[in-house]
């Protein structure tokens, strides 16, 4: 009898160590599963971030050939600082710096027409204050060396496409593939003229008030506003 008696004794503690270990399984499982899911949802799935758009500056630069006989500045070369001033931000002021060369065969041809292309850069909206001259050595004596005109722009741009790491049939959790949205973000950075309306939005321009006293006038008195026209018919 007192054998039976410890028998079942001993059998209760072990039934008990089993659903102890049991629970304590079933609880390192759910953790498991709780730190894998924190990790899934930390991987970005948005193509924006995936293919920002990086705002940043560089160098606009061309080089205008000058012949050692030329007297003033010939329509290819203003159609060439017209074509390169064409994308300059007159609204940020950026410095345009002209390199002229020194000790070249067209160095006094180089000082002649270098006024005629500060007139030129001037009269296309580049403030004089913010057009530099830096002479520069030329390599040789005996050629004839280009005006080279440079200024610093800001570009939008994200980044390299094509990132295909995965199979995108082998997608389990449906999700954006790693090339998803990358041609669409470089579009987007393509089109925008102003690569600073991306940062922010603008300061709100001045109102036209005569015009406001007009609209204001003309809905008071129930009428209807014409496109291209300041009349108004009553309805």
């Amino acid at each position: 009898m007192l054998q039976s008696k410890h028998r079942s004794s001993r059998e209760k503690v072990a039934a008990r160590l089993t659903i102890a270990v049991l629970a304590g399984s079933l609880l390192s499982g759910c953790a498991s599963q709780n730190v894998h899911h924190i990790e899934v949802g930390s991987v970005p799935d948005d193509y924006r971030t995936n293919h920002p758009i990086v705002i940043s500056e560089r160098n606009e630069a061309i080089d205008i050939p000058v012949g050692v006989t030329d007297e003033r500045v010939s329509r290819t070369q203003k159609a060439a600082i017209l074509g390169f001033l064409d994308k300059y931000d007159r609204a940020s002021g950026s410095v345009v710096q002209v390199l002229m060369p020194t000790g070249s065969a067209n160095e006094r041809t180089v000082a002649n027409l270098s006024h005629q292309i500060f007139d030129l850069m001037v009269d296309s909206g580049v403030p004089k204050h913010k057009i530099i001259a830096v002479p520069y050595q030329a390599a040789s004596t005996e050629t004839a060396a280009p005006i080279r005109l440079t200024y610093t722009s800001m570009s939008a741009a994200a980044g390299q496409c094509g990132r295909w790491p995965d199979d995108i049939l082998q997608n389990t959790e449906n999700k954006h593939y790693a090339n998803f949205g990358c041609s669409y973000q470089n579009n987007l950075a393509a089109q925008t003229a102003n690569p600073a309306d991306l940062l922010g939005p603008r300061k709100p321009s001045e109102i036209d008030a005569a015009r406001r006293v007009i609209a204001i006038d003309q809905y008071r008195e129930g009428g209807q506003v014409l496109r291209g026209d300041t009349s108004f018919v009553n309805p």
